[in-house]
């Protein structure tokens, strides 16, 4: 009954996405003269609850391992952990699909139930495209990728989760990518609505601005808690493999960045309409990219679910038709939308367009290479683009984006003198030269991961510079999210470029009781030892780590075989120091010494301040939580000062989206 319960709310849903579409094409034609167009808000919000009810059910039949759905049978197991049951419900295709349309519906009701200050037009407009975009998603499940299929015959034991898989990270990973995901696919119906209605506003940029904020900060903390699960759960060291599925991540956030830094261009001051649009358009479009790189087949990966063809060509046809779809109306309809307000290149917007355009160059770099292997494959061409090329490609723009983006935010709206801050710049600039100097003068290192060290320190304190010289408890909460994102951008690059430089390696073929020194630390194996887990057994090795004569601390790598489904896994120990992490993989025997004690394979890595990439995200990200409720706070304060009808201009200060309005001109 759980199943067809979940299968009719799904095809309800469908049939109620659909009339949100009619009923918001009626609004865009006649208006609110349309008697039909009233039926698109409370549609969207009973499509979201019927949505969100079928992956609840579906979540229902995974924990209480329900069988005779083929879905469960496959990918789940009596004997597994209940936190890997219900993480298993998204482990999978079908599963993921269906978490992605139920927040696809959840979005469009909230948008559709707390949306009121876009033009009623507009609105139905957005809410039409928000259909559209809902009616090829639950088509495609309901005809190519059902969650709710029944086995003719109960399965007697279910297949299991990818052991890789059964990891605490998998509970965070994807749900918070999907959000990010679908809050992009909203940013694209509004940016739609708006560009069809003629009606791209700086009110329309207010409105748009915390979806864009709110995705863009859960695929920040997605592709950071993702790249953390594959450094401690693969067992290769790295934290970033440039593995096309990682890259399909990669994208979408890229290009939020340049629309969120838009999008406060266009709501602050009315500038750069058209490009905003395009913004909007080219991020939904990476997320729809992304979706068919992982459910087409045409990648082997760890992160990818579906190897059906049928499936990848029905979403690269949604692919061509929503993205064709909207670059069609852009054609047709951005002439009319006049650009704004006109700006100096020595501007704070003259800044974040160039910041801007760097991060669109290196999008660019990101997709051509995750794209040529594929294209050469077609061929019967095998290359590997790995980070010989990103690396270098990446960095040509993004050391100017990471100068411009500690020279930003010290500048004036419209124009300003970059003299004004001869100080700040002349701060920075000695930081950066002092750094590099330093490290070249001690050590023989790579010239990119120098560069990303000084650089690293010299945004980090340049992230600082808006609030010097303003008192502290007067800022507004948005400039302090700003200060935060950025200096966690600085704090993640000092992380990567010093685990790039500085981080040392250690191979070995090593008996009990035998000792090696890495990074300072003595690593002895003292033991070797099987163990037995819920659905595994594993070699256990009992490792002593000490540094600089002190305590040792124990460590227990292991070696897994998983039995359902049959699959042997790594398992790292990890020491965690302020300065970075000691890590420790066990591998396979290799042969005996000299009085036949067996050698196992053990690789020991130190990595300084490899842990500062993840602090960095999580920073980047509670910055973007901070303005989201400065925003929140902005408008409340707003619309106070416009009930009481006299607005002085200190309050206009503290009400300004990003800092002091400019002097007026004398």
């Amino acid at each position: 009954m759980i199943a067809e319960l979940g299968l009719a709310a799904l095809w309800l849903s469908t049939a109620l996405a659909a009339l949100q579409m009619i009923s918001g094409a009626m609004g865009i034609r006649d208006g609110a003269a349309s008697p039909f167009a009233i039926y698109a808000r409370p549609a969207a919000v009973v499509q979201a609850f019927l949505a969100v009810l079928s992956f609840f059910l579906l979540l229902y039949a995974f924990a209480v391992t329900d069988l005779s759905i083929k879905l469960v049978a496959t990918n789940s197991h009596s004997a597994k952990p209940l936190i890997y049951k219900l993480t298993g419900t998204w482990g999978n295709h079908e599963g993921s699909m269906l978490l992605w349309v139920a927040v696809l519906a959840l979005s469009g009701g909230l948008l559709a139930g707390l949306e009121h200050r876009l033009k009623e037009k507009t609105m139905s407009a957005t809410l039409a495209v928000q259909g559209f975009v809902a009616i090829g998603f639950y088509s495609f499940l309901l005809l190519s990728s059902n969650p709710f299929e029944r086995l003719p015959v109960p399965a007697i034991e279910g297949g299991g989760l990818n052991p890789l898989l059964q990891d605490i990270g998998l509970a965070i990973h994807p749900p918070t990518l999907y959000i990010g995901y679908v809050g992009l696919s909203v940013a694209f119906s509004l940016a739609m609505g708006a560009l069809i209605t003629r009606q791209v506003t700086p009110d329309f940029a207010k409105v748009l601005r915390p979806w864009v904020l709110g995705a863009w900060v859960f695929l920040t903390f997605g592709i950071t808690a993702g790249s953390y699960w594959a450094y401690y759960e693969l067992g290769w060291g790295g934290w970033w493999f440039w593995d096309p599925v990682e890259n399909a991540s990669l994208m979408p956030w890229l290009a939020a960045t340049a629309l969120l830094h838009s999008v406060s261009v266009l709501a602050a001051r009315d500038a750069l309409r058209t490009w905003t649009i395009m913004l909007g358009v080219l991020a939904f479009s990476m997320s729809m990219l992304g979706t068919f790189l992982v459910r087409s087949g045409v990648l082997t990966s760890v992160h990818s679910f579906a190897v059906d063809p049928e499936r990848g060509s029905f979403i690269l046809a949604l692919l061509g038709l929503y993205i064709g779809g909207a670059l069609v109306i852009f054609a047709l309809r951005a002439g009319s939308i006049s650009e704004g307000k006109r700006f100096s290149m020595t501007s704070r917007e003259g800044a974040l367009v160039f910041n801007n355009v760097m991060l669109s160059a290196i999008l660019a770099i990101v997709l051509l290479g995750t794209l040529y292997p594929l294209l050469t494959e077609a061929f019967d061409v095998r290359v590997s683009v790995g980070p010989p090329y990103f690396n270098p490609a990446g960095a040509i723009f993004a050391i100017p984006m990471f100068v411009v983006m500690a020279i930003g935010p010290l500048l004036r709206w419209k124009d300003d003198k970059p003299a004004r801050i001869q100080f700040e710049l002349a701060l920075v600039a000695s930081i950066v030269i002092a750094i590099i100097a330093l490290v070249a003068i001690f050590g023989d290192y790579n010239v990119l991961p120098v560069l990303g060290l000084a650089l690293a320190v010299g945004l980090g304190v340049a992230a600082l510079l808006p609030l010097r010289g303003r008192s502290l408890r007067r800022v507004p909460v948005a400039t302090w999210g700003m200060v935060c994102a950025h200096f966690g951008i600085a704090v993640a690059l000092f992380g990567m470029a010093s685990e790039s430089a500085f981080t040392t390696e250690r191979l070995a073929a090593v008996a009990p009781g035998d000792a090696e020194e890495v990074g300072g630390w003595t690593v002895q194996l003292e033991s070797i030892a099987p163990v037995a887990g819920p659905n595994w057994t594993a070699i256990e090795a009992r490792v002593l780590a000490s540094r600089g004569g002190g305590e040792p601390t124990i460590l227990a790598p292991q070696s897994r075989n998983f039995w359902s489904p049959p699959q042997p896994t790594s398992e790292s120990a990890l020491i965690t120091r302020w300065d970075g992490q000691l890590y420790v993989v066990i591998g396979d025997q290799a042969g005996t010494d000299e009085s036949g004690n067996p050698r196992w394979q053990l690789r020991v890595w130190w990595k300084p301040f490899v842990t500062f990439i993840w602090y960095g995200g999580l920073l980047v990200a509670f910055g973007g939580i901070l303005s989201i409720f400065g925003r929140v706070r902005v408008d409340l304060k707003r619309r106070n000062a416009a009930a009481r009808g006299d607005v002085r201009r200190e309050e206009l200060d503290a009400l300004n989206d990003s800092g002091p309005l400019p002097e007026p001109a004398e």
